[in-house]
């Protein structure tokens, strides 16, 4: 939607007062439309990058309008840093949310209905109460400004459930002007944003998401000693940074093995107390200390410049959450750093969020009939915490009951309420007459957002995996800008691979296609849509080969309608090939007890016609695919496998060619050479020459005959 035009005199104003509350001569690029438009009486949503002002954006128009602004603030921590910071600015602003008794709510209320405070920052859970929002309709609303908006998206990366009564709220304050931010929204949750708010004629401004002084980096980690020998490496080099880990568990784990290689930090997450949380955020922010091992609980509103480091000791949930934590690096603009140490074993716990998020209905109906059988005849609720709940179903996953109370809340079935003097929450049933079976639940809806979570992990997955693309374009593509540039500091940008790499021909093409159609085949489907691997990379490399192994027999594999599909590339080339699909993030190597190969939703798009991937290509000349003699012992090469039917075969003829010149049969050939045969099976002198043990004497008196009987095998008809 373009930009409306820009009023000079509302933007002479706001630049005045930009210098004389904020002490700043200009704005930064994104600010001035949207101030433009609200000073202007239009609603907006701006998606604008971490730094780039989003609170200005709306601290302003409030200063310069008849009334109070209410600014929605997902975190206590958040809203307490920008309150401190508009006062040290000598401006007028309070909270309202949790922390307050009921005396001091009042107090609140009373104060901001005289005009005492021009900007009030107000929790979500707040608009629970009915009573509160009756409180606020009498005052002068202004405008409602949404911070952190994605948060109203059940598709976003940081869904809350609280965020959804802003619709009731908005209705109830009369639907005063309202705007929405947010660093990161896809095109999906920015719509979700615009319909959830139900925004008017709203500007809608995407500032871009490219943040150039950021150095992206996926660092592949096999165990946990090299991440915190790389984590030791940025402490040393970078000093300031944040270290994110996906648990509670892990952020301890993470700090004291950190502490005890002498690193100077703070801890922070969700199962702290209230005062252990403010703390660490207070001694990080005041530069007491320079480091802090979190979850993603801290960080949201953090605005400590100087942050040279983040790291990801864990693989986060989705794209958009990794880009919001590793945007809080550089705020001021200087380089930064930040490096993802990726394993792919740790998505086994985004696995177990992503089952916790996505309750299935009959979980949804248990608990219904658990909290129906609690509720007693008189209706007067449940006051259980999610623990007791959870126990009650004998569940795993606690996450499932908060996520299965969410979705009745939602569709009308239970409310919550406050119990005073308690933590635990009550629930109430809306209709305690209504039975489990008789449960409206939103079946198409829970299917779709189990299989977004699971999508947006996949994408997460592939942007570790993906040597193909510079990162920042890679992140950019995904938030729908198509048209930037390589970035330069990134982990592919400062390697020579990417020259390296082009498309495929029309020929090395199919060959691809090929060598997937035979990789899916060997896959089971998820009920999501995703391939889980059964075979390692020999099993199917000899089923693409057509050996005749009993392997291939015993598993089946030779029933296969790809068997031997690619006889004619060799081991060798194939080996190497799948070792390229695995970087270009075309398959996925799951490593169980066993290494499995299993296709990626990318590779099934180029398996079905998708032309957009480059590779650097291995060769496939005739000298290429038998290894040569420093290659045959090599890591790369050792698990291809011995064809037990051809090595007799060799052997066989091996012992007749010895009788006949009345020789050892190792005086013809070695049983490391034929070991080498079977496994590599060469086609030409050539290749065949590259295979250690193998002289020119040698070679001229046997080595056709070898090569005879190998083709035999190969192409018995």
């Amino acid at each position: 939607m373009p930009s409306p035009p820009i009023d000079s005199e509302l933007l002479d104003s706001a630049r005045e007062a930009l210098a004389h509350h904020f002490g700043f001569d200009e704005f930064l690029s994104g600010q001035e439309p949207v101030i433009s438009a609200l000073l202007a009486g239009r609603d907006a949503l701006a998606v604008m990058p971490t730094g780039g002002g989003k609170s200005l954006c709306y601290q302003l128009p409030a200063l310069m309008k008849e009334g109070v602004s209410l600014v929605v603030s997902p975190l206590i921590a958040l809203m307490k840093d920008q309150v401190d910071s508009l006062h040290r600015k000598g401006i007028s602003a309070t909270v309202l949310n949790s922390t307050l008794t009921p005396n001091e709510q009042s107090d609140r209320l009373r104060e901001i209905g005289s005009g005492q405070h021009k900007i009030v920052y107000v929790a979500p859970e707040r608009f629970r109460s009915a009573s509160f929002l009756r409180a606020l309709s009498r005052v002068p609303v202004a405008l409602v400004a949404v911070d952190e908006a994605h948060c109203l998206s059940q598709w976003g990366h940081d869904f809350r459930p609280d965020y959804l009564r802003l619709t009731q709220a908005l209705d109830a304050l009369g639907h005063p002007q309202t705007a929405a931010f947010t660093a990161t929204a896809t095109g999906e949750v920015r719509d979700d944003i615009l319909k959830v708010l139900q925004l008017r004629d709203p500007l809608v401004s995407i500032s871009g998401f490219e943040r150039p002084n950021l150095s992206l980096r996926v660092i592949q980690c096999d165990t946990h000693r090299e991440k915190y020998e790389r984590l030791q490496r940025l402490v040393q080099k970078h000093r300031t940074g944040i270290v994110y880990c996906s648990t509670r568990k892990k952020v301890e784990e993470v700090s004291a093995s950190l502490s005890a290689m002498g690193v100077k930090l703070v801890a922070y997450h969700g199962g702290m107390s209230d005062q252990d949380r403010e703390w660490a955020q207070n001694v990080f922010l005041d530069r007491s200390y320079d480091v802090v091992v979190a979850t993603n609980a801290f960080g949201m509103g953090i605005d400590r410049p100087d942050v040279r480091f983040v790291a990801h000791f864990d693989v986060p949930g989705s794209i958009e959450a990794y880009y919001q934590e590793a945007g809080r690096a550089g705020r001021d603009g200087e380089p930064a750093v930040c490096e993802l140490l990726f394993n792919f074993a740790d998505t086994g716990t985004q696995e177990f969020f992503i089952e916790g998020n996505n309750p299935s209905a009959e979980l949804i109906r248990d608990l219904y009939a658990l909290l129906r059988r609690y509720n007693g005849p008189a209706n007067e609720g449940v006051l259980l915490s999610i623990q007791e709940l959870s126990d009650g179903l004998n569940l795993k996953n606690s996450m499932q009951v908060s996520s299965a109370i969410s979705h009745m809340v939602r569709n009308g079935s239970i409310e919550r309420y406050d119990v005073p003097g308690e933590r635990v929450r009550g629930t109430r049933l809306v209709d305690p007459a209504i039975p489990a079976e008789k449960l409206k639940i939103d079946l198409r809806a829970l299917e779709e957002k189990d299989r977004r979570d699971r999508s947006k992990l996949e994408a997460m997955v592939q942007f570790c995996f993906d040597r193909n693309c510079c990162r920042q374009q890679w992140i950019l593509e995904y938030f729908g800008e198509s048209d930037s540039s390589p970035c330069g500091s990134c982990d592919f940008c400062e390697t020579d691979q990417h020259r390296n790499q082009r498309d495929p021909t029309d020929e090395e093409f199919l060959i691809v296609q090929k060598a997937l159609s035979g990789i899916a085949r060997t896959c089971d489907r998820r009920m999501d849509g995703s391939w889980e691997g059964r075979f390692g990379k020999t099993k199917i490399i000899s089923m693409l080969t057509g050996s005749r192994s009993e392997e291939m027999t015993s598993s089946r594999l030779n029933r296969l309608t790809t068997y031997g599909i690619l006889r004619e590339e060799g081991t060798a080339y194939l080996q190497k090939l799948i070792q390229e699909f695995e970087r270009a993030g075309l398959i996925v190597v799951r490593k169980t007890p066993y290494p499995l190969l299993a296709l990626t939703r990318r590779g099934a798009a180029v398996m079905k016609g998708d032309r957009k991937f480059r590779l650097t290509w291995p060769s496939r000349s005739k000298e290429s695919q038998a290894p040569s003699e420093t290659e045959v012992g090599s890591e790369s090469n050792k698990d291809l496998p011995i064809d037990p039917e051809l090595y007799a075969k060799l052997k066989s003829l091996r012992s007749r060619l010895a009788t006949e010149a009345g020789l050892p049969p190792y005086a013809v050939f070695s049983n490391r050479v034929l070991e080498s045969f079977a496994r590599f099976r060469p086609h030409s002198m050539e290749e065949a020459m590259q295979i250690s043990g193998i002289g020119k004497v040698k070679a001229e008196r046997y080595l056709a005959t070898f090569l005879t009987e190998i083709g035999k095998f190969e192409n018995p008809d």
